[in-house]
């Protein structure tokens, strides 16, 4: 073995600051791309229109799905780099990152020949005329080409999270983020159209990669790519890793993302635009509220090594508790003010937007139910039951696709975001938390009564304000975000009140220590 003894392998000797750096710079990504697709999408609606939108739209989510070819090394890459790093393994690592990029350079040609496929048969698959089959047929062939390449250059990426430097791809995802949106702006504003923008937001992000592997190879000076460094025996023992979680990838695709082919097939494209603007406050609420299960996985990944069954008791509750404390007030706002939100934001300029009214209503209890039983899922996946989660997961999204197919006929929109809720609701209430419960040996009465009613009935209250208080709001953006703020301010008094004054000790305790930590480190 070739051990390298360098600062690079150093571990850092502030991880407190480490991870506070990585997890800020994640969730600043999130908050900027959630304020700019919220703030863009009215603005490309209007000058787009609503059936060019969602043209656009519709051929993005064709995309989305070409990513199940990652079959699960994404995860394999960032694990193993990080394992390799530990032990010091220069020979190992540059194994791995070789191996893994030639094979998905193979697999984003295949990616993009699967698009070209696609491009040349929308009229075949989709409910849209020639004029936009024509329009679309180009515009799928241009985004396919970034798909294509961040297969590859995903091992970049792998490179530096492995090193546990997230926060550098964090700020090289906002400066992205930010420059496609004003390239967004200045292209609408001068009167290009659709094919345009996509062709120069498509530059942009092309020439992003050329950031991720300048930071990989600082991160890692001894990184070294080559044909010659591909070992079948790597790849099997990544695939070991990486087959399951390439499942519940491809199963969580099935019941998230698959809605808007579910659409463009059976209802056409303007609905698409529709179905977005539900979607994009849903997905951005999900990304914010669900961060804490992401971290928790290495945490069960150890008390599981360990045998803490205590520990990974109090991980389901605390985790539970608090991914429900997390996104019940956010779920509770958008429910209730969903009409006067979608209103003030873009029913002005659009009101046959307004119809995404009720599917955001329902869009949004499935984000809740599955942020709150997040923990129960990460700690399956990391205590050797990811077997089962799997599939369950692939089962729920087969019968997201059935349902939401079959209710679109009967209800349109509202009959997707209902065939999408209804499995996703079943399985992670009537199968996956049970099992959680079972796997850590904690009755499901004691976990309901411990972790879920102490953050559920504090939401009632809140929504039951907000009802209240509705009528007498003014019109507008601006009062919807007073509302929501005074709510969650509301549901969090309640909550620190309902919890307990034993469990407000120690959340305060836990608090000062990890500060007085941090303080300590920073000095």
């Amino acid at each position: 073995m070739n051990r390298l003894g360098s600062e690079i392998f150093r571990a850092d000797d502030r991880p407190l600051v480490m991870i506070a750096r990585n997890v800020s710079a994640t969730y600043l990504a999130i908050i900027v791309d959630a304020v700019i697709g919220l703030l863009m999408l009215p603005f490309n609606v209007t000058h787009l229109g609503t059936a060019a939108y969602g043209l656009w739209v519709l051929t993005a989510s064709v995309t989305v799905h070409l990513s199940v070819l990652d079959l699960g090394y994404g995860g394999g890459v960032v694990k193993f780099i990080a394992h390799y790093r530990a032990r010091r393994d220069r020979e190992a690592l540059n194994e791995i990152a070789s191996t893994l990029f030639f094979v998905w350079a193979a697999l984003g040609c295949v990616a993009y020949a699967i698009a070209a496929f696609v491009a040349f048969h929308l009229e075949s698959f989709f409910k849209i005329s020639p004029e936009q089959a024509h329009l679309g047929q180009w515009v799928l062939l241009i985004v396919s080409v970034n798909v294509a390449l961040n297969f590859p250059c995903s091992v970049f990426g792998g490179v530096v999270n492995g090193f546990q430097r997230q926060h550098i791809n964090g700020a090289v995802a906002i400066v992205s983020s930010v420059l496609v949106a004003l390239v967004n702006v200045i292209v609408l504003m001068a009167g290009w159209g659709l094919l345009s923008l996509v062709f120069v937001t498509t530059i942009v992000r092309v020439l992003t990669y050329v950031v991720y592997a300048a930071n990989a190879y600082r991160t890692f000076p001894a990184l070294h790519l080559s044909p010659a460094l591909f070992r079948r025996s790597r790849l099997r023992e990544i695939t070991g890793f990486s087959f399951y979680s390439s499942v519940i990838d491809w199963s969580y695709k099935l019941n998230y993302q698959l809605d808007q082919l579910v659409i463009g097939a059976v209802l056409g494209i303007a609905p698409v635009a529709v179905w977005a603007v539900a979607e994009r406050i849903t997905g951005a609420t999900q990304n914010l509220t669900n961060q804490l299960n992401a971290l928790l996985f290495p945490v069960v990944v150890d008390s599981d090594a360990s045998e803490q069954r205590e520990r990974l008791q109090q991980i389901l509750l605390q985790g539970t508790r608090l991914s429900l404390a997390t996104v019940l007030p956010v779920a509770t706002a958008l429910i209730v003010l969903a009409d006067p939100l979608i209103r003030a934001w873009v029913g002005t300029r659009k009101p046959e937007l307004l119809a995404s009214v009720p599917v955001l209503q329902i869009l949004t209890v499935a984000v809740a139910v599955r942020v709150g039983t997040g923990t129960a899922t990460t700690l399956l996946k990391g205590a050797g039951r990811h077997r089962l989660l799997a599939s369950v997961n692939l089962a729920t999204g087969l019968t997201n696709l059935a349902l939401s197919i079959a209710l679109a006929h009967i209800w349109g929109l509202v009959g997707v975001a209902v065939g999408t809720l209804i499995p996703i609701a079943f399985s992670s209430l009537v199968i996956l938390y049970p099992a959680a419960c079972r796997r850590v040996g904690l009755p499901v009465r004691v976990a309901m009564t411990r972790a879920v009613l102490p953050a559920v009935w504090p939401s009632v209250l809140v929504g039951a304000m907000l009802v209240f208080t509705r009528p007498m709001a003014p019109p507008g953006l601006a009062a919807v975000a007073v509302q929501g703020v005074l709510a969650g301010l509301l549901y969090f008094a309640l909550f620190l009140f309902a919890i307990g004054s034993r469990e407000r000790a120690v959340y305060a305790a836990n608090v000062q220590d990890l500060l007085s930590r941090r303080l300590v480190s920073v000095g």
